[in-house]
């Protein structure tokens, strides 16, 4: 798929939802594709691919205009962490018939899962024949230089994309809003987890009430939700 033009995203808005798109880019044809990368699991991502792929599809057409200029949209996630439960690194997943399975209803919908840990896991990486493992292999912080080095030499493609972080890394204003996405993430990331311990504690306190007015002994309170004898006691 040649591309005909690509931009960077760091943070949108839309409505009360902040969407993190990292690119979308625009091919030959006037197939559009997004690609997103998420480093940490902040659930839904099937429903969030989803979101951007429809927002994408139903925003290039302008009111009263055929049903037949909406573009192909290509969502692409790329994910370092196990979210699917399927053997390959690589999951695409299209708009089939349910028994007639190669029969699909239309290509306007083509959803990738990329997971880097399986990619990973991989004995033997094929970089000279396999582009995407080559386009991988560039992403990877863990992959060694000379390794990134010999894919880069392989793709023309690839060397143009290090130019650009290169050239995107010297860029003040770029580096400002990736670092404040980081931070978003990071902020969101913490509120998840303090609102789970805080709702986690609670639940133990409700479970240790009502087995107390059940009667239950105090070494079964204790036992079942670990709080101390003196925390149930004031309960």
């Amino acid at each position: 798929m040649e591309i005909v033009e690509n931009r960077a995203l760091t943070a949108e808005i839309i409505g009360d939802k902040a969407s993190l798109l990292d690119v979308r880019a625009k091919a030959v044809g006037g197939t559009k594709a997004n690609i997103e990368v998420q480093l940490k699991n902040l659930g839904n991502m099937d429903k969030r691919s989803l979101f951007y792929w429809s927002r994408d599809y139903t925003l290039s057409l302008a009111g009263g205009d055929d049903y037949e200029k909406l573009p192909n949209v290509i969502a692409i996630n790329i994910v370092n962490f196990e979210y699917l439960k399927t053997k390959g690194y690589h999951a695409t997943f299209h708009l089939r018939e349910d028994t007639e399975r190669d029969y699909i209803l239309t290509e306007a919908l083509e959803i990738h899962f990329i997971d880097m840990v399986k990619f990973r896991r991989l004995g033997q990486k094929d970089i000279k024949n396999d582009s995407l493992q080559r386009w991988l292999t560039w992403l990877d912080k863990d992959s060694p230089d000379e390794v990134i080095k010999e894919a880069m030499s392989m793709d023309a493609a690839i060397q143009r994309a290090n130019e650009r972080m290169d050239f995107v890394s010297q860029d003040k204003e770029a580096l400002h809003a990736y670092h404040m996405r980081q931070m978003a993430l990071s902020d969101w990331t913490s509120g998840v987890n303090h609102a789970f311990k805080t709702g986690k504690a609670e639940g133990k306190v409700e479970i240790a009430r009502e087995m107390k007015a059940d009667g239950v002994s105090m070494s079964q309170i204790v036992k079942f939700t670990h709080l101390s004898e003196d925390e149930i006691v004031r309960l």
